[in-house]
């Protein structure tokens, strides 16, 4: 069965003032919705990031990737690398950690790679869990990712979420999270203000919610004598503390020294970085993502690798649609060694999406005490709501903006602001 079409489609959502180290959220998240077409008619899903340069190189790998058998993974992802030159560095995304071009090429790959495992699913009318050795839990605990925020973009009139500047803006965020999701644990995306700040707000966190797990990301602003004083101080409180400080050797460092595990989205990127992060006894957990681990399978042989070195796993986010649910969910249902809650911006987009399910549930759309039940349909288990497509096609055309970049929009309103790391 081989690859007969591809179309490539970028597209833009609204996104609430979230604020983090790099600044804060624009108006519109971008993403690109990639569908593959075979010669047999069956067609496949992806999703990655929406950034122009991305969405050219993801452009040439479409052009260059017809022709190509859905089943040959390894003939795909060689062709994918050649396109890519040995000087080229250009993956960084958000807060995404360190590049390289490693990272570049997987996370080019990646949409064709889950796209052609949907394929393979309807191929054979089993979900992608199940081509991924088998299911290991029937749904997939996703936390209350928290941000600070401002009541709506300036100039803009207040949105659904309200504004979270101080402890008990953040408290009422959770409760409005947890209420509406069911979530069992709590993330608090930090590095927006001074740590003692931060650190009231998990106390806050932790006297409202007494039974959920709490972890704070600060997103590497700390220093290490900051992220040792801070890690000491919520002893017993933090399930880990994720990135507080930049890099494998400062994270070796503050990991000696305090009492919870580290998580890291950001020093350990690509596979040449683990050897150095086990080495050093620099991370406990390792936050993997699919768009720019290379997809789902290398993902998968990412988990192998750190449970053979005792690294537990969780998952990371940026904001998405459901097709990156969708493919989370069964990439996270296969693992054993998902052994935290995953990440999640699917709230923060209140309802926008691309898709509708395909097995007659609500499957990857649907949060159950916290949790999405593993799609049962075919493949990804969900399907193009090509109207919804539409729409959010003419919303990317008419937005304006062509990168993510938190940190000048933040300038826009405060130009004093300052992105460098260590900031405290």
């Amino acid at each position: 069965m081989r690859i007969r079409e591809i179309n490539v489609t970028p597209v833009a959502f609204r996104d609430p003032p979230l604020l983090n180290a790099a600044g804060v959220h624009e108006p519109w998240a971008l993403r690109t919705v990639v569908e593959v077409v075979t010669d047999e008619g069956l067609t496949g899903l992806g999703e990655t990031y929406g950034d122009l340069d991305h969405l050219v190189r993801v452009r040439a790998a479409a052009e260059a990737l017809i022709g190509h058998d859905v089943y040959g993974h390894n003939a795909m992802y060689a062709t994918v690398a050649g396109l890519v030159g040995a000087d080229v560095v250009t993956d960084l995304h958000g807060l995404t950690g360190t590049s390289s071009r490693a990272k570049t090429v997987d996370r080019i790959f990646s949409p064709f790679e889950v796209a052609c495992l949907d394929i393979r699913g309807k191929a054979v009318g089993r979900p992608v869990v199940d081509l991924l050795g088998g299911r290991v839990r029937d749904a997939v605990p996703y936390s209350a990712y928290l941000f600070y925020k401002w009541a709506g973009h300036p100039g803009a009139p207040e949105d659904g979420f309200g504004a979270a500047l101080d402890p008990e803006g953040v408290v009422e965020q959770a409760r409005l999270l947890i209420g509406r999701y069911g979530f069992r644990s709590i993330k608090l995306k930090g590095g927006v203000f001074p740590p003692e700040q931060e650190v009231e707000a998990i106390h806050a966190l932790r006297e409202a919610f007494p039974e959920h797990p709490l972890r704070l990301d600060p997103n590497a602003v700390w220093s290490v004598e900051t992220s040792i004083r801070v890690g000491r101080e919520l002893d017993g409180v933090l399930e880990y503390l994720e990135d507080p400080a930049e890099g494998i050797e400062a994270m070796a460092r503050v990991a000696a020294e305090v009492p919870m595990p580290l998580a890291t989205n950001m020093c350990v990127v690509t596979p040449e970085h683990l050897p150095e992060a086990v080495r050093r006894n620099a991370i406990g957990v390792l936050l993997t993502d699919h768009h720019y681990w290379g997809g789902l399978v290398r993902s998968a042989h990412i988990a192998t690798l750190c449970e053979t070195f005792g690294i537990e796993l969780s998952m990371h986010s940026n904001s998405h649609l459901g097709i990156s649910l969708a493919a989370m969910t069964h990439l996270a249902a296969a693992t054993p060694s998902v052994t935290h809650a995953c990440d999640t911006h699917t709230p923060w987009q209140d309802g926008q999406d691309v898709v509708v399910p395909s097995s007659g549930g609500e499957g990857a759309l649907r949060f159950v005490d916290g949790a999405v039940p593993v799609p049962d349909g075919p493949g990804l288990g969900v399907e193009l709501d090509r109207d919804a497509l539409a729409i959010m096609n003419e919303q990317y055309e008419k937005c304006g903006v062509r990168s993510r970049d938190d940190t000048t929009y933040m300038r826009s309103v405060d130009p004093s602001f300052s992105a460098r790391r260590p900031r405290w």
